[in-house]
């Protein structure tokens, strides 16, 4: 090494992270393992992104859905880091499933047998797809075909008309017809991870107190090993500035704008808000940066005094109904940490441009109780004792045809920034635990290793 590189070795650069969601904070944990000096800039006024926690009714928990399957290493690993994994409560889940008209439980085999949307002939064919799909390794392969004929490849078309396509439908909306096959794949290697460690189902689990408690840990212990967090902080401008070999950032705060210098930037933003937001960017940056395309979410929470269906997941074929499904968090809960009330998101899935995103609460929330009292002929207005809606416009980079060739790479072509955010997942489904993963695989093996060489 000469001595250039030696004395970068010992030297302790500025960093700024921007966005305090999972990937954020992770990304700043690992810099600050390493002694650097990290400053943490979001736009909210608390740590957390996708996973920060609010108050409904007199309930705190988490704004969007989120639990921890057994199989979530990462994640777990983490927990155990903020002494929190020994506080898991394990669950065993029941699946439904919504079709013409009726719920029907899904979970398990025997009840895959006794399904009546599918004859012998079309559960056969389910079952070898999720098998088969299970068995797959080389997902790039899956990357140069899409889903859908994928899925009617190895399902057949009928079984693809009445299961798979309304729930693609669900997810993905209109951008079903050019996501790509490893999509359907990740969710099936997900579902499968427990099998494989010699379990036959999952175990879900949670956090006394949801991430709520999680995030205020993890706050902690990041303060406690010299992270500045500029909360309320919205970053409008990233711009080199080649005379000083740094970075400018230009950001509003509550005490107005102000601008600081960083010798190092890495980038976890949406990728939309990285374009409108770094300055300097090649064309071929640029480009591949305006080509992801996301999936926003309108996700309302309610909290019920009783159960609806019982089962954790209730999917959706029917294509009337305006959710992608229902989330009954309160089948995993304890009624005791949710103030004796039964909790339940209901989300729909939409594209970054919908003007769902834009629509009032007050018709969200009207359209919600209309929809759970056609699926559910008990359920009354009257045991809804509070109702509210998150919504967020970049939620999953849509995983199109060739996706994992197009994604903008991580080091940038300025010196010392890094473009790191969830469209860099290719082989996984986007939550808390694969978040942590990329964070794990990008830092170590293209973030560190770029940076000391420079």
């Amino acid at each position: 090494m000469d001595s250039t590189n030696a004395n970068q070795g010992n030297r302790k650069f500025r960093w700024a992270v921007v966005g305090g969601g999972m990937l954020g904070l992770g990304v700043a944990r690992k810099l600050l393992e390493r002694g650097e000096n990290v400053t943490l800039f979001d736009s909210g006024d608390s740590i957390g992104g996708l996973t920060s926690a609010w108050k409904i009714g007199d309930v705190t928990w988490d704004r969007f859905y989120h639990v921890t399957p057994l199989s979530d290493v990462h994640l777990r690993r983490l927990l155990r880091e903020l002494d929190l994994d020994k506080e898991i409560e394990w669950v065993q889940t029941k699946t439904g499933f919504y079709s013409a008209g009726k719920l029907h439980s899904l979970s398990s085999s025997i009840e895959l047998l006794k399904f009546p949307i599918l004859n012998l002939y079309q559960k056969l064919r389910l079952g070898g797809t999720i098998f088969f799909g299970s068995k797959l390794k080389n997902w790039k392969k899956l990357e140069r075909i899409s889903v859908e004929k994928w899925l009617i490849q190895w399902s057949g078309k009928s079984t693809y008309e009445k299961i798979w396509k309304p729930l693609l439908q669900c997810k993905l909306g209109d951008a079903y017809q050019r996501t790509n096959a490893a999509f359907i794949w990740a969710y099936i290697q997900r579902m499968y991870a427990a099998r494989r460690s010699g379990m036959k189902r999952e175990l879900f689990g949670y956090v006394q107190g949801g991430y709520d408690r999680v995030l205020h840990r993890l706050a902690m212990f990041l303060a406690e090993k010299g992270l500045a967090f500029r909360s309320k902080s919205t970053v409008h401008r990233v711009s080199r500035d080649e005379s000083k070999n740094s970075w400018t950032f230009e950001f509003q705060n509550e005490n107005g704008r102000d601008s600081e210098q960083f010798d190092r930037v890495v980038m976890t933003l949406p990728s939309p808000t990285i374009l409108k937001t770094v300055h300097g960017l090649s064309d071929k940056e640029q480009l591949r940066l305006a080509a992801t395309d996301y999936l926003g979410v309108v996700c309302t929470s309610l909290l019920l005094d009783r159960p609806l269906g019982g089962y954790y997941v209730t999917n959706i074929t029917d294509p009337g109904i305006p959710i992608t499904g229902v989330i009954e968090m309160g089948s995993i809960l304890k009624p005791e940490h949710l103030g004796g009330n039964y909790l339940v998101y209901l989300p729909k899935y939409v594209d970054s441009r919908d003007p769902a995103l834009e629509e009032s609460t007050e018709l969200t929330h009207a359209r919600c109780i209309a929809t759970l009292s056609s699926m559910y002929p008990s359920f009354q207005p009257q045991q809804v004792r509070a109702i509210q809606t998150a919504k967020a416009r970049y939620v999953m980079a849509i995983p199109t045809l060739h996706y994992s060739e197009n994604r903008c790479p991580v080091v940038s072509s300025m010196p010392g920034l890094y473009l790191l955010n969830s469209a860099r997942i290719v082989d996984g489904t986007l939550n808390v635990n694969e978040v942590l993963r990329l964070v794990e695989t990008e830092f170590d093996e293209t973030i560190w290793p770029n940076h000391q060489a420079g």
